[in-house]
């Protein structure tokens, strides 16, 4: 898969400026840079992006989760299992099963649930606090076994999926909802990968809607209040 030029990134919050080196020069002292301005929010900083509603699980993903840089296993693991099994429904429902599926799935340590039994998925097919669906869970189990794959090639899945993007998110300008993708040749790629390495449910909407959620692409709109906030992280 390709990956973007290789740049450094310096920004300077009281004159409202980012300067980016990119190219071949990213690694050097003497070097020349370009400088753009951040867009800046209005006075309501209250504001948050349209989709997320008056829902306090929504409220509360949206302003202390989502678009965060994760490079966590364990938690892009979990993201991945909950993206797989929102397919078909509202990512609500699965915010509020969320507590659950971490008791049942061990916490979403990869390694144990890629030894799931044939008992332990009548179990939580049988289990309502979870989605019963006989090839989410099964897809889990099995995502879990490459995802322990992938970890043993590159050393971890964050050295993995982080590497798309040269370890730094995409810093997106979305004024309006509309402009926001459902997926992009970025998702495409990483579908494209995990697909050869035998994931489940990782088609290019799904890995966009994952690499939103962990940060590798910052799609709060501009008016958001959290905008800034997640582009000072990256």
């Amino acid at each position: 898969m390709g990956r973007p030029p290789r740049y450094h990134r310096k920004i300077d919050p009281h004159a409202n400026t980012e300067t980016i080196v990119t190219g071949e020069y990213a690694e050097q002292d003497d070097r020349p840079t370009r400088r753009r301005r951040l867009p800046r929010i209005g006075p309501r900083m209250s504001a948050r992006c349209a989709w997320v509603g008056d829902q306090p699980e929504y409220l509360a993903y949206h302003d202390d989760e989502w678009g965060v840089p994760v490079h966590d296993d364990r938690t892009l693991f979990e993201f991945l299992v909950l993206e797989g099994a929102q397919a078909g429904l509202s990512w609500i429902t699965i915010l509020r099963k969320r507590q659950r599926y971490r008791q049942v799935f061990d916490n979403f340590v990869p390694g144990r649930v890629a030894r799931y039994s044939r008992a332990r998925v009548a179990a939580l097919l049988n289990d309502p606090g979870i989605v019963r669906n006989r090839l989410k869970i099964e897809t889990a189990i099995t995502n879990a076994q490459h995802f322990v794959e992938v970890q043993a090639e590159f050393g971890s899945f964050d050295a993995y999926l982080w590497r798309l993007v040269d370890g730094r998110p995409i810093q997106n300008q979305w004024r309006r909802p509309a402009q926001v993708p459902a997926a992009t040749s970025l998702s495409d790629a990483l579908s494209k990968d995990l697909k050869r390495r035998g994931f489940k449910f990782a088609g290019s909407v799904i890995c966009y809607a994952f690499m939103q959620a962990v940060g590798l692409v910052n799609d709060h709109t501009t008016d958001c209040f959290r905008y800034r906030e997640v582009f000072r992280l990256g």
